[in-house]
């Protein structure tokens, strides 16, 4: 229950709307209550008196209370869904919008297939807990002391009769709600790990049919598969366990009740009417009784399913400022060049270690110091594992820096507004991530609302993405699915045009040429010259070619920034330099990325 009380603040606002459809199937449940007593009126009156059109006044008024009970029902439906999808789809946009308020580092540690588990069938739910279990517990609940008084008001020896099993069935929930907490829990874990699988297959499938793994990976999903099967086998032990139990109790109870008052009634201490009425009220109180079950069951799965949900909800997003005031006033802080004396781009003695590495582990960078002048660009090199697409992540804080200050014209990014910094940097990552929508939609993610179509055609003309206005709707096309419907080359060039099309003060970009033929790699260099004669950029190059767009270059070695000066004076004074641009392999150094951290060395021994 503690559990469940956290989905108040979501039900509050259709509170009313929730509370008038539980009164409603309360009365609709308390009118099958009314059964038993025409039937006794009907036994003890017309049926005894031998009163034909008695008997057919009692079935009229059976049909209006069974054609009342229905209607009810209809209400309570039509009122409750309503209120209940509107819940759903609040909870289901809060959790969205959590996810893209998380640090990178979260995405990172938390598998996809678990996130959307949790934001689909978790959330069905509690959507369906609050439309029947929350409900019907209530209603049945009622039912139940309603019922209970009538029969002990009907004859007080049978009503002791039936009450009997109520204390083992009590027991035994209890026992049975603790047990198939934990299994329901491990089962949506469950769920979550084969969405993983499944959608790691669809998104890798290339390289599934590439090497033909389609065996192992089927296995893999199969055992995964059958994890899960034999969870919700033991699921349904427990539930045909209990269900047994408050089954079979009530059932002899109401057999001995049946015995009992027969004998009465022989004896002329009880009417036959009221033996009638008592036994219709037991066998209306069937349903409610039985529903115990598969009601707890359910009420279980929705709490595991609110505390996955909460798991994440509760989780410490990103720090932002909180007023609109706030924002307004950084992103004008931003909006024009600053006229300070150290500006560009600056790291000040920055380290970083992963939020969840060990701490005695070496940190990834360490005491980086760099300096990119005001319209500087800045080549990063290092051998792979270096730390180079850690660095260029803390320009846009996609992690946050262990200690030390990096600066944009003077100004802490720490004290920025995210949406201000990230108006201010662009970025083009070495893996390029398009999404389900069309090309222009892709690339006017990075620039401004409002942003028209020359602005575009502009961007696309310094990635030289021409390749566009062959497709079927030019610009208009849908990529589909993370782009695959492009060439590595296409999408490389998209992700450019994205960084560049709303003319950024700061560019990032890592290795953003690495897929790219010799000639077209030309051509965008060519291009993006005149880009980065009107901003400060850092750029992490792998080839020389990529490396001669820079005015200096900053060698990373071992977490640290070994060497800073022009492509020339490197290769003439420092070994390690000369190396990586020769293509030679140079000696491990210390200090790794993070898995995805990598950068290939394919580029490198293409220039050897």
């Amino acid at each position: 229950m503690r559990t469940l009380l956290r989905l108040w603040p979501y039900v509050r606002p259709v509170k009313w709307r929730w509370f008038t459809a539980a009164f409603v199937a309360v009365l609709a449940s308390c009118t099958g209550l009314v059964f038993p007593l025409v039937l006794k009126w009907m036994v003890d009156g017309p049926v005894a008196d031998h009163d034909p059109a008695g008997v057919w006044l009692g079935a009229l008024y059976l049909l209006l209370l069974g054609i009342a009970e229905a209607l009810l029902f209809g209400v309570r439906r039509w009122l409750m869904a309503r209120a209940l999808t509107r819940v759903e789809a609040e909870m289901r946009g809060d959790l969205y919008r959590h996810l893209q308020r998380l640090p990178v580092a979260f995405h990172d540690r938390w598998p996809s297939g678990q996130l959307l588990s949790r934001s689909t069938t978790d959330l069905m739910l509690v959507r369906q807990f609050l439309a029947f279990p929350l409900t019907f517990l209530l209603v049945n609940g009622v039912t139940i002391l309603i019922g209970v008084i009538i029969m002990l008001a009907q004859d007080w020896t049978l009503g002791l009769v039936i009450l009997v099993p109520g204390i083992p069935v009590v027991v035994l929930c209890a026992v049975f709600e603790r047990r198939y907490a934990l299994v329901a829990r491990r089962a949506q874990d469950q769920v979550g790990d084969l969405t993983t699988v499944v959608e790691e297959s669809v998104l890798g499938i290339r390289i599934i049919k590439g090497f033909g793994r389609h065996r192992s990976q089927a296995r893999a999903f199969r055992e995964l598969s059958g994890r899960l099967r034999g969870t919700e086998l033991t699921k349904a032990r427990l539930l045909a366990s209990i269900w047994a139990v408050i089954v079979t109790l009530p059932e002899l109870a109401i057999g001995a009740a049946l015995v009992w008052g027969t004998v009465q009634v022989s004896d002329g201490n009880l009417s036959a009417g009221t033996l009638v009425a008592f036994l219709s009220t037991a066998l209306a109180l069937r349903w409610p009784v039985d529903s115990i079950g598969f009601l707890l069951a359910m009420s279980q799965e929705a709490a595991t399913a609110t505390e996955r949900y909460f798991e994440v909800r509760d989780a410490e997003a990103e720090s932002e400022a909180e007023t609109e005031g706030e924002l307004v006033a950084a992103a004008s802080t931003f909006a024009a060049p600053a006229q300070v004396t150290d500006g560009g781009l600056r790291f000040d003695r920055v380290r970083f270690r992963y939020p969840d590495a060990p701490p005695d582990s070496a940190p990834v960078l360490d005491d980086i110091t760099l300096h990119v002048r005001p319209g500087e660009t800045m080549a990063l090199v290092g051998a792979t594992g270096t730390g180079k697409t850690t660095l260029t992540a803390l320009v846009p804080r996609l992690h946050e820096a262990t200690s030390g200050r990096i600066t944009l014209d003077g100004e802490d990014v720490t004290a920025m507004s995210r949406d201000a910094l990230r108006e201010l940097v662009a970025v083009a990552f070495e893996e390029p991530t398009l999404f389900s929508a069309s090309v222009g939609e892709n690339v006017l993610m990075g620039a401004p609302a409002g942003t028209g179509s020359a602005e575009l055609e502009r961007a696309l003309g310094i990635a030289q993405a021409d390749f566009v206005y062959a497709l079927p709707q030019r610009t208009d096309t849908q990529v589909g699915e993370q782009g695959l419907s492009l060439s590595g080359g296409q999408r490389q060039r998209l992700a450019l045009a994205r960084a560049v099309v709303g003319q950024p003060r700061f560019l990032v970009l890592d290795d953003p040429l690495s897929a790219l033929d010799v000639h077209t790699e030309a051509a965008v260099e060519a291009a993006l010259r005149r880009v980065l004669d009107r901003t400060t950029a850092l750029v992490v190059a792998h080839r020389p070619s990529t490396v001669l767009l820079a005015d200096r270059v900053a060698l990373l070695s071992g977490g640290r920034i070994a060497a800073v000066g022009t492509h020339h004076d490197l290769l003439r004074t420092n070994a390690e330099y000369a190396h990586l641009m020769s293509g030679e392999t140079a000696q491990d150094e210390p200090g790794a990325d993070r898995p995805g951290d990598e950068e290939t060395g394919a580029d490198e021994e293409a220039h050897r």
